[in-house]
């Protein structure tokens, strides 16, 4: 017990040099990563596999061998552990490299695959080729560019989830979701797929825990085609993804808020809680980042809903006597269902909402006045002057592989891990407006505990000032709140907790809770 250190600084001492077993532990790791760049100048190294074997192990054991040394001597509990004072988790020299580098692979991987060794017509060369022999034993093809990714993604949700579980090693529920978050992107999102390819050829790629909108993509005809050739499989996964729209995340955000799938299924926020973790400081506290936030999701969401209907509507006719589902109806069944929803929330829901009701009554009318416009100004084939496939590869190139991919992951060591979630997602964007409006989620505060510390709003990495609410004791339902619960984690006076609780009784912003104003606690306690 000697050994630990017992200071009570929140703010820490600035970080030491690396001992011994972190310095073995990143000459292990970067041996691992020197293979792959190695491969980069399409070296021929002989046993691929071996060597493939050899890297991705040597990857592996450099992160959780360093997260040994770093936590093992330590006393349960977070520390700030200087995350001000080093480079890379403080916008520093360091920092900088990684984000160009980091942003310079996802432009190269994203757009000129060529260069890593993909070769269409002939066998791969180069970085490709060194992970042919794991994609052909899953899915009997060779490799592609996003095999690549995915097994690297997979590589770092496991290795800094180790990390992530080392670290939040005293709280139960850090290790749970993050557990979780583990299993989905290696089961769901890289074994299963892969393996389902090698036993049904015409099935599409299906990564199991996206839904829509995130996979805007699902509904184009070549996809409702392969699920339909594929027999009763396809069709399952076909109806799996409808009902999972309509029926189990609704259920779920209820039950449980976002978090459900931004904190415990998605591999992008999967990656943002492990690899991102030494970066969530770095999330933008200020109003106009906020404001930027609010136009930028409903602008997101109201893009992809009128993308998903345009790709639908293009394929779709008008002979009734063929199938039901002609144009008509399915316009006009998007219409239905949206002004039904805005009705909702206008009549039950309209003093919540405040400001933000009008950005949705924005995001409403727009919607309505495109819709009408595509109908009565497109063609077979074409959304007003614009092929339906044209639209659908610009939205794929701006929100799924620039900002997602480019700035979403690329940008961690600058913006915070959390911009991609933050800023551009449009599935945490449907789950918030569900957690915010009809969910059981929240995050209790006990304000008379507070000594405004700021842990918590510096750890936030959605960019909210939990210390305001955590002042006024003033129950926390936030619509970008993911759940991580690290504001929980880092508290150290107990004064946040995360629950799932009926809505009455929920304290409204508006009451401002004065310690000694015993009538207005009463009044509070009885709602």
């Amino acid at each position: 017990m000697g050994n630990f250190d017992r200071s009570m600084s929140l703010a820490g001492e600035p970080p030491k040099a690396l001992n011994t077993g972190q310095k073995l532990a990143v000459l292990t790791g970067m041996t691992g990563m020197g293979i792959l760049i190695l491969q980069l100048f399409n070296l021929n190294l002989g046993n691929t596999a071996l060597w493939l074997s050899v890297a991705i192990l040597a990857i592996f054991t450099g992160i959780i061998w360093f997260s040994q040394a770093a936590y093992a001597h330590k006393q349960k509990g977070i520390k700030n552990d200087g995350v001000w004072f080093k480079s890379m988790s403080s916008r520093g020299v360091l920092a900088w490299m990684a984000g160009i580098a980091l942003t310079g692979f996802y432009i190269v991987l994203y757009f000129y695959p060529e260069y890593l060794g993909l070769v269409k017509d002939g066998d791969n060369t180069g970085l490709i080729a060194l992970f042919d022999p794991l994609s052909k034993g899953l899915s009997g093809n060779p490799a592609s560019q996003w095999f690549v990714y995915g097994t690297m993604y997979t590589v770092a949700i496991l290795a800094f989830g180790v990390k992530f579980i080392w670290k939040y090693r005293h709280n139960k529920y850090e290790q749970l979701r993050t557990v979780s978050v583990m299993f989905f992107q290696t089961a769901f999102a890289f074994f299963i797929p892969e393996i389902m390819a090698r036993l049904n050829g015409d099935l599409p790629y299906y990564d199991l825990k996206n839904m829509w909108p995130l996979n805007y993509y699902n509904f184009e005809r070549y996809r409702i085609n392969g699920f339909i050739d594929s027999g009763s499989v396809g069709m399952t996964m076909l109806f799996f993804g409808i009902i999972s729209i309509f029926v189990i995340s609704p259920f779920l955000t209820y039950k449980y808020g976002k978090r459900w799938y931004c904190s415990w299924v998605c591999g992008c926020g999967g990656l943002a809680e492990t690899a991102g973790d030494s970066f969530r400081q770095l999330s933008d506290k200020s109003k106009f980042a906020w404001k930027v936030e609010r136009w930028v999701v409903h602008s997101v969401v109201v893009f992809v809903t009128l993308m998903t209907t345009a790709v639908i509507y293009s394929y779709l006719g008008n002979d009734t006597s063929k199938y039901w589902l002609t144009k008509t109806v399915f316009i006009s069944g998007v219409a239905f269902i949206l002004t039904a929803v805005f009705a909702w929330v206008m009549i039950y829901k309209r003093e919540e909402l405040a400001k933000d009701a009008k950005y949705g009554a924005i995001g409403y009318f727009t919607i309505i006045v495109v819709l009408i416009g595509m109908h009565f100004f497109s063609d077979s084939g074409n959304i007003f002057i614009f092929k339906a496939e044209t639209l659908r590869s610009t939205y794929s190139f701006l929100i799924g592989s620039i900002f997602s991919g480019v700035i979403g992951t690329g940008f961690y060591p600058i913006l915070g891990n959390r911009v991609w979630c933050r800023f551009g997602c449009p599935m945490a964007a449907v789950l918030g407006f569900q957690q915010r409006m009809f969910s059981k989620f929240r995050i209790t505060t006990n304000g008379g505990q507070c000594i405004s510390c700021g842990n918590c709003s510096t750890y936030c990495e959605m960019g909210i000032d939990v210390r305001a609410y955590a002042q006024k004791g003033e129950n926390i339902v936030r619509s970008s709140c993911v759940g991580c619960g690290i504001c929980s984690a880092v508290c150290p006076r107990g004064v946040l907790k995360l629950e799932n609780g009926p809505e009455k009784g929920r304290i409204n912003s508006k009451d401002v809770l004065l310690g000694n104003d015993v009538d207005l606690m009463d009044l509070v306690n009885n709602k």
